[in-house]
C-alpha cells in the first residue's frame, strides 16, 4: 500500500537519524540514504529539495520536541530554579534517547553540510539559553537570586554544561551517558546559581 507523502518524509528523516547514530560513521550521502531506504535518489528528491533540507527537517523536529516541553514547564512550574532543573534534565534526557539528534545538536553531523544548518543550531541554542535566563529571572522575583544577579552569565554557564555533556556523549561513542551523573551534578549547579543569591559573604 502506498504511503502518504508526510509519512514518507518522516520515514526518510527517521532513517537519516538512525544512520547518524553510528559513532565515527562515514559521511552520509544521499546515495547511502537511498540505499538504506531501498529507493532511488530521485525518489528522495521528490520529498526534499536537498540533503540540507533533510537536516533542516531534523532540526525542526528537535526544536518542536524541546520547546513543546520547555513551554509546558514554564506554564506549569511556578518556581524558577525548579524550571531550570527540569529544563536541564529535559535537554540531557533528549540527547540520551536520540543519539543521532545529539550529533546534529553539537554540529558534528553538519561539518560538511550547508553553513545555514549550523546557523539554525546556533539559533536553537540561543533560544535554550534565553529560556534558562527567563527561569533565573523568575527565581530572582521569588528572592532566590539577587535582582541584579548576572542572569546572562548563569544561563550561559548552564548552556555550556549541557552542550559539554552532549559532546562527551557523542565523542565517547555514546558510552558516557548525559544523565549518568546528573543527580550529583545538579546540586553543584544549583549552588552555583545560589552564589548569586545575595546571601551574606556571597
Amino acid at each position: 500500500m502506498a504511503t502518504k507523502p508526510g509519512e514518507r518524509r518522516l520515514h526518510i528523516l527517521q532513517t537519516l537519524a538512525g544512520m547518524l547514530e553510528v559513532p565515527k560513521g562515514e559521511k552520509i550521502t544521499t546515495a547511502a540514504l537511498a540505499a538504506r531506504l531501498d529507493c532511488s535518489e530521485a525518489a528522495l528528491y521528490r520529498h526534499f529539495a536537498s540533503k540540507a533540507q533533510m537536516y533542516e527537517g531534523l532540526i525542526e523536529f528537535i526544536e518542536h520536541s524541546l520547546f513543546g516541553v520547555i513551554n509546558q514547564i514554564s506554564s506549569e512550574e511556578s518556581q524558577g530554579l525548579k524550571q531550570v532543573e527540569l529544563i536541564l534534565g529535559l535537554l540531557l534526557r533528549f540527547a540520551q534517547k536520540n543519539r543521532g539528534m545529539t550529533r546534529v545538536l553539537i554540529g558534528d553531523a553538519l561539518v560538511h553540510e550547508h553553513e545555514r544548518l549550523q546557523g539554525r543550531i546556533n539559533a536553537l541554542l540561543e533560544k535554550i539559553e534565553a529560556a534558562l535566563k527567563q527561569a533565573l529571572r523568575i527565581a530572582a522575583t521569588q528572592e532566590n537570586l539577587k535582582p541584579d544577579a548576572d542572569f546572562g552569565a548563569l544561563a550561559n554557564l548552564l548552556r555550556c554544561y549541557v552542550v559539554g555533556r552532549w559532546e562527551q556523549y557523542a565523542r565517547s561513542g555514546f558510552t558516557r551517558e548525559p544523565l549518568a551523573q546528573w543527580p550529583q551534578q545538579w546540586p553543584m549547579l544549583y549552588f552555583a546559581c545560589l552564589s548569586q543569591s545575595g546571601l551574606p559573604g556571597a
